[in-house]
């Protein structure tokens, strides 16, 4: 098991550059399942949950090539044609295997069920952070007319069009998923992309109800809707679709990551000395920038960059009435779970207290107790609420050997390592490694001192 060892003290300056959006990669490279046309990707991270996602699509036959290079000889674009899925290795106990290690494995429920009639699926894998039910995926495709049959002996399912067709390789016969209206019982974006390629070739008109809408929501739309399909509503948490019958091939860039602007931010905020972050694609980060600017952190837009000069104090602010501030996550356009650990890290070193309210998942605040182990002021209300007491950088955190409970705990436990005093070792860096790009070559270019070590 890998680990980072971080030398604190070491200033960071410079400027860096996004990655492509992990969560808009896993979505776009499973909606080429859904044409036998090529399609081309640009701007793919080179990360492991994306890269295993790849090798998958390899594995059941999808014809993957390396379309060009990037600096540090980091790939960035891939052409993909599923012109010959093994059918026969779809349904094999190696697959479903794979795809219980990979929670982005369930994006590919939608587009096999919409072109194939079938799907073969188990529990994927993924962070553990607490429950991530799949029932919004499973009840829209049930509302599209699809089974779901429980197989006894495999602890697998089968997802199909229930009257029985011969597989399709190409453009989808008669019969198919049927569209209809649906009203989601959460703002899931995975649940909604996959439920989107499934209903682009049901027959009729779906409409999606309490769809989520955030920006890679709407690059997948807006790149299906390229490959021929009718997709209106996009941006907004209304989404009618209407089946057509085969899809083309396209070309697609994915934006830059949002997480990973986030997380520089914070970096910057931390341990920075004046870090420009390039290309963040400014009017997709929503009220990130406005969550950090609550902590008192200074940022000022340049065009489409981010320069966050060194931060000596910053001061929480506190609501109009005068109350604590209270940063919630929320579907988008509200603030993503995903940055709240990072905004807690940066909270420790403000002046100023402030309430996280961390709703969509029970257990990704429990990393906090690793912070105040480092000489971090939190209080750990519940599972789902802490309160950060800030120590206007008169205290600095210490040191210490910690793990990674999942990427974002990680990039968090990551920036609090830099801004310690002493020497830190990370364990289990394999979660970091899935949601972020040769991470310590990156950081170690802007001054930063970390090694990867076993």
């Amino acid at each position: 098991m890998a680990a980072f060892v971080i030398e604190s003290g070491h200033p960071l300056s410079g400027t860096i550059t996004p990655q492509g959006a992990k969560n808009e990669a896993l979505q776009v490279i499973c909606a080429t399942l859904l044409t036998s046309e090529e399609v081309t990707i640009h701007n793919i991270p080179n990360i492991r949950d994306v890269n295993n996602l790849i090798q998958l699509l390899r594995d059941i036959g999808v014809k993957v090539k390396r379309k060009e290079e990037r600096g540090e000889g980091r790939e960035s674009g891939f052409t993909f044609q599923a012109d010959e899925l093994n059918l026969s290795y779809l349904e094999s106990d190696e697959f479903v295997h794979k795809c219980a290690q990979l929670r982005g494995s369930v994006l590919m429920i939608g587009p096999l069920l919409a072109r194939m009639g079938k799907a073969i699926i188990t529990k994927p894998g993924g962070d553990k952070i607490g429950r991530r039910r799949l029932d919004t995926h499973f009840l829209g495709f049930e509302k599209l007319g699809a089974k779901l049959t429980h197989i006894e002996g495999r602890d697998v399912y089968e997802i199909s069009v229930p009257t029985p067709s011969r597989p399709r390789t190409t453009a989808p016969t008669h019969p198919r998923l049927k569209g209809t209206y649906m009203l989601l019982d959460e703002a899931s974006v995975t649940g909604t992309a996959n439920i989107v390629m499934a209903a682009v070739f049901a027959k009729g008109t779906t409409t999606i109800y309490n769809a989520a809408c955030e920006p890679y929501v709407q690059q997948l739309c807006s790149m299906l809707n390229r490959m021929g399909a009718q997709i209106s509503g996009i941006g907004s948490n209304l989404l009618t679709i209407i089946g057509v019958d085969s899809l083309h091939g396209t070309e697609h860039r994915i934006l830059p990551d949002m997480i990973e602007v986030g997380s520089f931010i914070g970096m910057a905020a931390m341990c920075g000395d004046g870090i420009r972050i390039k290309d963040v694609a400014v009017n997709q980060l929503g009220i990130i920038p406005d969550a950090f600017r609550r902590l008192g952190v200074k940022i000022k837009v340049d065009g489409d960059d981010l320069w966050i000069p060194r931060q000596r104090h910053y001061e929480i602010q506190s609501f109009i009435d005068g109350t604590i501030m209270t940063l919630a996550d929320a579907p988008w356009p509200g603030l993503t779970p995903d940055l709240l650990s990072v905004l807690i890290v940066v909270a420790t070193q403000a002046r100023g207290s402030v309430l996280f309210h961390q709703k969509m998942f029970e257990s990704r605040l429990f990393f906090v107790d690793k912070l105040i182990d480092m000489g971090a002021q939190i209080i750990l209300c519940d599972p789902h609420r802490a309160v950060v007491v800030g120590h206007d950088r008169k205290i600095t955190l210490r040191g210490g050997r910690m793990s990674s409970p999942d990427i974002r705990a990680g990039i968090a436990l990551l920036i609090a390592a830099m801004s310690a005093n002493g020497t830190s070792r990370i364990d289990n860096i394999e979660q970091i490694d899935r949601g972020y790009e040769n991470i310590e070559e990156r950081l170690n270019a802007l001054g930063a001192k970390i090694a990867r070590t076993t």
